[in-house]
């Protein structure tokens, strides 16, 4: 079972930059046992780019349920390892389907990423309150989600996060810098700016 894949955005980000970017990801918002995996979703559910596509073909589902059923057991850490020293990424994006849904389960990538110094690690994420209050290695960056049920507690002013934008132009006018086709650009490593701009499609 392959623990890392590319999406079609990380293959385009991969080819342009020159880098080695893989993402890992499980069922969004539920699994197929009724398991939440995105405990904070809010509006995003209703649009969410991980519950159609290529992400519920039947043969790629079956994927992301072995993997979060992996990411539920004790081999975890030590399968990611062999999987990352396997594909020697140099960026891995947790989650271009699912979530952080327990303390323990963050806990593992925080491990993971502890393990692998040299590797950067970043995440989308709803659940911002367990982010928040959690200590990351400086090679983990959250961008926090504006369609969750914590993002009153976001703050646009401090907080790296995403907002999405219905055109390029509404997205720079308001001075986010445009993560859409490039998945880096909204990391700390390729963008000062904390305001990160998606256009809906």
């Amino acid at each position: 079972m392959n623990l890392l894949t590319q999406n079609s955005k990380l293959r385009k980000t991969s080819k342009v930059l020159g880098l080695r970017v893989f993402n890992f990801g499980i069922p969004a918002y539920k699994s197929a046992s009724g398991k939440t995996t995105c405990p904070f979703a809010g509006d995003c559910v209703k649009f969410c780019y991980a519950k159609k596509g290529a992400y519920i073909w039947s043969n790629v589902k079956p994927a992301f349920e072995k993997r979060y059923e992996l990411t539920r057991s004790d081999e975890f850490v030590s399968k990611m390892s062999d999987e990352l020293l396997k594909k020697r990424p140099d960026y891995v994006r947790v989650h271009d389907s699912g979530d952080y849904y327990s303390k323990a389960y963050l806990q593992k990538w925080i491990d993971i990423a502890n393990l692998f110094p040299e590797i950067k690690f970043y995440s989308y994420t709803n659940s911002v309150a367990m982010l928040k209050e959690t200590e990351l290695p400086s090679n983990f960056d959250i961008i926090f989600s504006d369609s969750g049920k914590q993002k009153a507690l976001i703050n646009i002013i401090s907080d790296r996060h995403t907002k999405i934008f219905s055109s390029k132009k509404d997205l720079e006018d308001a001075g986010y810098v445009n993560a859409s086709e490039i998945d880096l650009y909204a990391t700390k490593w390729f963008n000062d700016n904390h305001k990160v701009g998606l256009i809906f499609h």
